[in-house]
């Protein structure tokens, strides 16, 4: 078989190559191509001679074509490709717009090409005899196939092997095959039934929002055609997330969304999951689709807040746990039996930077679902925004280029063009399992909400949109005309979709008359679960140790690592004290043998940023690595490990939506620093903290942030507790900052084992990994529990002596024990509060019952006083004490940065807060007066 044509720029190196091949052996090249080269035309073309066997000394015939054919020939070839590589420039995308001007690559007289030359020289001299007998076929053949409705853009693919497979499906034109007329009536009844919902809520609710997706109505037959697809080629589901626009009419039409559910919506009939609930557009739904060949599979859309394409990772994280079998200890996953689909809005995709940090996770080993459909709804527009303010690329795609990503540009008024590149995209996505991008290319009928008026900012465009048909008014015309359908047909189609809304609403109406609406605020809250059992058998604990520190016989650990670990290992056999990373992998390794998955990912967390952790061996000779954890003996589950990409909002919406697939598994996400969270806020405002009271989404992710003041400036101090204590409430999170390896170890294991799913922030420590007092005793693990509330032991036995009950939290508890003031002020407790959400209310009022003459109730904290827990604690402490009890903060001041630069400025302030804790005469601080310690 011939070989495939280069790139135009390289068309003189292709015709090169071929003659190299010729003169090695003549009749590996075809006969046009020896013809030319036996005439001598190639020498005369300026084509070198090879190295090889000399050239045949055959006459040429008569009609053998001259040098300048082969010349031609060449040009062609570099026409050929342009119209690859160049011909969606040219292609009539915009159903608004004219066909474009033709691209003066696509021209031939660029080229020095007559039409004589195309119709003396043979199509198949260059490997495309099926578009006709002479290049004059083939040109057309190409203005067809690369500047019709669809624009293909594939040559920028790194990969030889996808840009020739995409090359031969594009241009057999098998994926663009004609309807039959029952699909021509399928798709007409469709559209009728899309545009008759979006009619109907804009007449009923006028002015209501609900973000119409009329001018890209064509999208619900083309997920129904890429649900079709999945089906056939395997897939028990399909996940898709989506924004606002169209939103409606796909929960309706694709999920199943019952009208009545919708309708109520509007009629102020609620029925979110959750206890606040959500507006309509940015709820999820689950449903069964049934196939028109009778298979069934569950279709999922995940529920998406307003900043539109964050919901991007939290799909693919939910299709990465659904595609995964967590039933033993080898990971197994099944990429065809889930197919994620993102439906992007054109000035989001191009626009928010969570995109591109999502498309960057699809091929790494620790992210990959074996690719993501991706279908631009492009109404080229934001909001009122044009998209030449909106960006400075030619496609609101072209950062998907930069992935190598195959895009398919389509005019939405052309459905079986919309069905070609759907075929197109999921074959790609089956045979490469790679992502693949469709931009649907139409307009918005409407404004940006049906309470705009767009002919404010754009005048023109909408009143070009004003006079242009519907996609099924042009279909419903174009079907009359070939009489596969009638007037009265379609007229009648319409009627029936108009009156199956009608009765709905009815239906509705009826039971709102009946039961009125319903409170957003009526679910309950659920009672607590009963505690879980978290301590370990010794013997198991004993067992498991041995497996962590073990690796495979002529693998070679760094000399200093090896030390290190051998060092660690012989902590248990010799009843030492363990460290927090060897807590954690034991509390890893016992629930792995339970039968729960563990997935911990983040930035560096395979050796852990502070060089604490080496889950992951490498050999100094090979570069092979070993995870111990993942080849435990007696594991009934797997774990995973991976470090993440310098990202923190796509990553951790990744693991958020992993972690609502998989509720079975503890799933961990590390930030490098606490305050890295930062950048993952959206994640943390939108979907994590509210996720259950708006949708109903539950989730027991864990963020594990670094945090505590050591003197390393402002951005690596605070993982920014009052954040997420802004964001708790109704029991949404839980919030901890403990102290000890095994208070971590049994929180771990309490966050994995009990039913309640909740997210969990945990405030990790840094310094105290390796502190010689943040240790914790095998025992601890094996009998013990997590305790919200750490009373002083060493303050319990003088109780009658204690006048002052200063609070805390994390590792700031270390620097008032190691002060020297400490022996002497036999006046204070230090008691550590060791959950600072649920508020550990009843634990404490325990505590202080225990200390019955103290006048003083302190809070001390590293963070500044606008910052860090003060706040959050004081109103609930007043509710603690009663009588002539002072409560006091000792802590930073109010600050606009969460710490000092300079680490002289460091240790001045931490001192003086250590300080103040034992000095008898307390410093000026925020105060408030209380009452006695409430009795229960």
């Amino acid at each position: 078989m011939e070989r495939p044509i280069l790139f135009g720029t390289y068309n003189t190196a292709y015709a090169q190559a071929l003659y190299e091949e010729y003169l090695r052996d003549p009749a590996a090249v075809s006969e046009p191509w020896r013809r030319l080269f036996e005439s001598g035309a190639a020498a005369e073309a300026g084509l070198l001679l090879a190295p090889g066997p000399a050239a045949p000394t055959v006459a040429p015939p008569a009609e053998v074509p001259p040098a300048e054919l082969l010349r031609a020939a060449m040009a062609v070839a570099a026409l050929i490709d342009a119209y690859r590589l160049r011909g969606h420039r040219a292609a009539w995308l915009d159903p608004l717009g004219e066909p474009p001007g033709t691209d003066p690559f696509l021209d031939p007289a660029t080229y020095g090409i007559t039409q004589e030359d195309l119709e003396a020289l043979p199509a198949e001299i260059l490997g495309v005899g099926h578009a006709g007998k002479t290049m004059a076929d083939v040109l057309e053949w190409l203005r067809q196939t690369y500047t019709g409705t669809i624009g293909y853009e594939y040559e920028h693919l790194r990969s030889s092997e996808r840009r020739e497979w995409l090359r031969q499906k594009i241009e057999s034109g098998e994926l663009r095959r004609p309807l039959s007329d029952e699909d021509k009536r399928r798709l007409l009844r469709r559209l009728t039934e899309v545009e008759a919902l979006e009619q109907f809520l804009h007449r009923a609710y006028l002015g209501q929002k609900r973000f119409s997706g009329e001018g890209t109505d064509v999208l619900v037959p083309m997920l129904d055609l890429a649900i079709e697809s999945a089906a056939q080629a395997g897939a028990r589901e399909v996940v898709i997330g989506m924004a606002h626009r169209g939103r409606l009419n796909v929960l309706a039409h694709v999920l199943g969304m019952p009208y009545e559910r919708i309708i109520g919506e509007f009629e102020g009939l609620r029925a979110g999951a959750g206890s606040t609930g959500d507006v309509k557009y940015h709820l999820g739904h689950e449903g069964a689709y049934v196939t028109t060949t009778g298979e069934q599979l569950t279709v999922i859309m995940s529920p998406n807040p307003s900043h539109l394409e964050y919901v991007n990772p939290v799909v693919v994280g939910m299709v990465r746990a659904r595609q995964t079998d967590r039933r033993s200890r080898e990971l197994r996953r099944d990429e065809d039996a889930v197919l994620p689909i993102l439906v992007h809005g054109d000035a989001a995709f191009a626009g928010l930077g969570v995109v591109p940090e999502t498309l960057n996770l699809a091929e790494l080993e620790g992210y990959r679902v074996g690719g993501t459909v991706h279908i631009i709804v492009n109404n080229q527009i934001g909001f009122t925004t044009d998209p030449a303010q909106a960006r400075w690329t030619r496609y609101a795609s072209d950062i998907a280029r930069g992935y190598g990503i195959p895009i398919f540009h389509v005019n939405a008024d052309d459905p079986e063009a919309c069905f070609a590149v759907t075929r197109l995209a999921l074959a790609f996505r089956q045979r490469f399992h790679g992502d693949v991008v469709i931009d649907l290319i139409g307009y918005r009928r409407w404004g940006h909400n049906e309470g705009d008026e767009p002919a404010y900012t754009q005048p023109l465009l909408y009143r070009k949109i004003q006079q242009h048909p519907s996609v099924r008014v042009l279909l419903a015309r174009r079907l009359v005309e070939q009489g596969v359908v009638t007037q009265e047909e379609v007229d009648a189609l319409w009627r029936e979709a108009h009156e199956r809304l009608v009765a709905a609403q009815e239906e509705v109406k009826k039971s709102l008359r009946a039961n009125g609406r319903r409170s957003a605020n009526s679910a309950e809250t659920p009672a607590p679960a009963p505690p879980v059992e978290t301590g370990v058998s010794r013997d198991l604990l004993v067992a498991l140790d041995r497996q962590l520190h073990s690796w495979p016989e002529g693998f070679h650990v760094h000399p200093k690592l090896a030390r290190a670990l051998e060092r660690r290992a012989r902590v248990v056999p010799e009843g030492g004290e363990l460290d927090w990373a060897h807590a954690e992998s034991l509390a890893f390794a016992s629930l792995l043998v339970e039968g729960i998955a563990v997935r911990l990912t983040g930035e560096d967390v395979e050796r852990g940023t502070f060089s604490q952790r080496h889950l992951v061996l490498h050999d100094t000779e090979t570069g092979a690595t070993y995870t111990p954890l993942a080849n435990l003996a007696e594991a009934k589950a797997p774990f995973e490990v991976h470090n993440s990409p310098l990202i923190e909002q796509a990553v951790v919406g990744f693991e958020y939506g992993y972690s609502v697939g998989a509720p079975d598994a503890l799933v961990l996400w590390e930030a490098q620093f606490g305050d890295f969270a930062n950048a993952a806020q959206v994640m943390i405002d939108q979907f994590i903290a509210p996720g259950q009271a708006k949708w109903g989404q539950t989730s027991r992710l864990t963020l594990l942030l670094p945090h505590g003041y050591e003197g390393q400036g402002p951005e690596h101090s605070s993982a920014r507790v009052e954040r997420f204590l802004q964001l708790a409430a109704e029991d949404n999170l839980r919030i901890v900052n403990c102290t000890t390896p095994a208070q971590f170890f049994h929180l771990l294991r309490r966050q994995a084992l009990t039913a309640e799913r909740r997210p969990l922030i945990v405030f990790t420590p840094k310094s105290l990994l390796r502190h010689p007092r943040a240790t914790s005793r095998l025992e601890e693990l094996v009998s013990g529990r997590f305790q919200p509330v750490l009373d002083d032991e060493a303050a319990r036995s003088r109780a009658g002596e204690v006048t002052r009950v200063v609070l805390c939290t994390g590792k700031v508890y270390y620097d008032l024990i190691g002060s020297t003031q400490r022996d002497a002020a036999t006046h204070v407790a230090i008691i550590r509060v060791e959950q600072l959400y649920p508020f550990p209310g009843e634990e404490l009022s325990r505590v202080l019952e225990g200390y019955p003459g103290f006048e003083e109730l302190v809070w001390l904290q590293e963070e500044p006083a606008n910052m860090g827990a003060w706040w959050y604690m004081e109103p609930k402490l007043r509710g603690l004490v009663s009588g002539d009890v002072t409560i006091r903060y000792i802590g930073r001041p109010e600050r606009a940065a969460p710490a000092e630069g300079y680490i002289s400025a460091h240790e001045a302030e931490q001192a003086r807060i250590v300080s103040a804790a034992f000095e008898e005469v307390p410093l000026a601080a925020p105060s408030r007066r209380g009452r006695a310690v409430r009795r229960r």
